[in-house]
């Protein structure tokens, strides 16, 4: 079928492109993200244009969307239960998307385009569960935008081999979606519920750590350093397994080639710079500031200067340690040392200066510099995808560890024995 409409495209592109949109959002089984991506291939050769497809792409997803969206809030739930397994939109089908509306709210619809099987039934859903028209639109349509760019752009990027790693982006388009919907959730219950998690954090802890007066904040911090170590932690033993299994040469090609299309030549010069971000000319002067800023600044001088020994020595030490067991550059030796020096030097600011826009700026240096670090490396063909990635999860695994312990022995001279 897709041979057809390919024919089709190349005879009709942007009409083609709107009725195929159009008709997958209703439910008919079209391959839209392939031919999106074929799409993106035709404007790599000048043959189409880039935002105009994507103009008529979005609009034939959105208009998919609305016609969906009606004709569910028209037939209603009693239909589709009924007669909906003829079109493959059965009771089974539309439990499932309901417990995932359940889970992550409206967020769903702009995820929703990018899980196969999801997307055909969101717009019936909504109709059918009276979601509002204008909160639909809002998501629904927003989605559809992203959507639409996310596979035309990644044709475009990818050129003559976007057909080779289409299915693998899919793959990893989705689980990074997944996590995005996550996080954002995530992110809105804590704003909507900050004030009630506070006071249940201290209730809890009060009940857990009795034996503590009156340290609320440092509570907190302990548990969430726990936390962040206990998440690295696992994401740690999965990606040694996959090392061991070596099942990782997916992901860095496919990785290693976005990379490649999305800096070119030009880029080196900016690329050298990133790259000098993780050597001792810059690591070594990072370091000595934060120790003159432990002593001028912080209340444990002494505490806080054993500390930074430990994360910058026991860094190096644990990544030439890792380094000989796995006999290679895994993890990587560059993103393991950004993310623990940069990463405990904002902790330390983040810990002793008030003002979110200073926590806010510290947080986004760390992980800006410790993300072009990482590209610059892969840019130049020094070290695989995964093997920055590991070095990020094994740099994050030291680092909350020595967070975690750091806080619970500046308690030790206040426990009450």
């Amino acid at each position: 079928m897709f041979e057809w409409i390919k024919t089709l495209f190349e005879q009709y592109s942007y009409l083609v492109l709107f009725i195929s949109l159009l008709l997958e959002l209703i439910a008919l089984p079209l391959p839209g993200e392939a031919l999106m991506g074929y799409a993106g291939f035709l404007v790599y050769q000048g043959q189409l244009h880039w935002s105009f497809s994507i103009f008529m792409a979005a609009m034939g997803a959105i208009t998919g969307m609305t016609i969906s969206y009606w004709i569910g809030r028209r037939l209603g739930t009693p239909f589709f239960k009924k007669y909906g397994h003829y079109i493959h939109l059965g009771p089974e089908r539309l439990e499932k998307v309901s417990l995932w509306f359940d889970r992550y709210g409206n967020k769903l619809l702009v995820i929703a385009y990018f899980i196969p099987g999801v997307r055909h039934i969101t717009g019936y859903f909504s109709g059918t569960a009276r979601i509002s028209y204008r909160v639909y639109m809002v998501y629904a349509y927003l989605g559809a935008f992203i959507w639409v760019s996310t596979f035309i752009s990644l044709g475009k990027i990818l050129g003559p081999q976007w057909e080779q790693f289409h299915t693998s982006i899919k793959k990893y388009l989705i689980i990074a979606g997944i996590i995005a919907i996550i996080l954002l959730a995530i992110f809105y219950l804590y704003r909507t519920y900050r004030s009630w998690l506070k006071e249940r954090l201290e209730i809890n802890f009060k009940k857990a750590l009795d034996t503590f007066p009156t340290l609320g904040r440092i509570k907190i911090l302990i548990a969430s350093a726990g936390i962040v170590f206990i998440g690295f932690f696992a994401l740690m033993l999965g990606m040694i397994q996959d090392f061991l299994a070596q099942e990782f040469d997916q992901f860095n090609n496919i990785t290693t080639l976005v990379v490649k299309l999305l800096f070119d030549q030009s880029w080196q010069p900016w690329m050298q710079i990133f790259q000098h971000l993780s050597t001792i000319f810059i690591l070594l002067p990072l370091i000595l500031f934060t120790w003159l800023w432990i002593m001028l600044r912080s209340p444990d001088r002494k505490l806080e200067s054993i500390f930074l020994f430990l994360v910058v020595v026991g860094g190096e030490i644990l990544d030439e340690g890792l380094r000989f067991l796995f006999h290679h550059t895994f993890p990587s030796e560059q993103s393991l040392t950004a993310i623990v020096v940069f990463g405990f030097t904002a902790y330390l600011l983040v810990r002793h200066i008030k003002g979110v826009w200073v926590h806010n700026l510290a947080i986004f240096l760390v992980l800006s510099f410790s993300f072009l670090i990482g590209i610059s490396q892969i840019y130049f063909g020094m070290q695989y995808p995964s093997d920055i990635v590991a070095g990020y999860v094994f740099g994050g695994v030291w680092l909350s560890l020595q967070v975690f312990l750091l806080e619970i022995f500046r308690l030790f001279p206040k426990i009450n024995y």
